[in-house]
């Protein structure tokens, strides 16, 4: 802009930090016209196997962006799920509604469903929503609904609001369980549906709208032993 190669409605702008509304004002630099970007949020059933990466770190890696047209290869995650994690998962190129999901002080609410090895008791639910520490750090849930549990391997379905690092991992752990398999049902008030892994949607304006407005997470609510099993897709009403 100082060297006078930014052009605004025919004339140079000189001053950093000069507002443009996209669609009325005509912006060029070189000569060339600058179109605005259009904001793009899409849905994305992850596999197990991908990394949630812009960067691959070896030839072989494979990332969640592979699985999207050449196009949208900006668009970042909103938030991560670990390569052997699985499940919903937004990229987006809106930098507000990336913040608005992932920030704490939101707390938006995330579900997950975890199968572990082992019989998970009602007294192990309830450390999960009362807190467990782990790695010097109190992880804890809002919600805990154990879907069944025998001596070999119990099915858990889970709401968190921080969405630390390997947090559900991490809390099975501090326990003496193992997360054999990890999934994130929800984000906010979008669910996985009947989306295949792999495969991907753009989201409606209306599911983007409920995105940016969706609540923060109320109380913590205490472990239970059965939830009804939730819709298959769509948002909440």
């Amino acid at each position: 802009m100082r060297e006078g190669r930014v052009w605004v409605n025919g004339a140079p702008a000189r001053t950093p930090g000069l507002k443009v509304e996209p669609g009325r004002d005509r912006v060029q630099v070189d000569g060339r016209p600058v179109e605005p970007r259009r904001r793009i949020t899409v849905a994305l059933h992850k596999p197990r196997g991908y990394v949630c990466s812009r960067a691959r770190q070896t030839p072989a890696q494979r990332l969640v962006s592979d699985l999207l047209p050449r196009e949208w290869q900006d668009l970042y995650p909103v938030g991560r799920l670990d390569r052997d994690s699985e499940g919903l998962l937004l990229l987006t190129n809106d930098g507000e509604l990336c913040l608005r999901l992932t920030h704490p002080r939101f707390g938006v609410v995330k579900t997950y469903r975890a199968t572990v090895t082992g019989k998970i008791t009602p007294a192990a639910a309830r450390a999960l929503c009362s807190g467990v520490r782990e790695g010097g750090e109190v992880l804890r849930a809002r919600q805990v609904c154990v879907l069944s549990a025998n001596a070999t391997h119990s099915v858990v379905e889970l709401e968190l609001t921080e969405g630390r690092r390997h947090e559900v991992r991490r809390m099975f752990r501090a326990l003496g369980l193992e997360v054999e398999r990890l999934t994130r049902l929800q984000l906010g008030p979008l669910r996985l549906g009947d989306l295949p892994p792999g495969k991907w949607r753009v989201l409606m304006p209306a599911e983007v709208t409920a995105l940016r407005h969706a609540p923060a997470a109320g109380a913590a609510r205490p472990a239970v032993d059965r939830l009804p099993t939730p819709a298959s897709t769509g948002i909440d009403s």
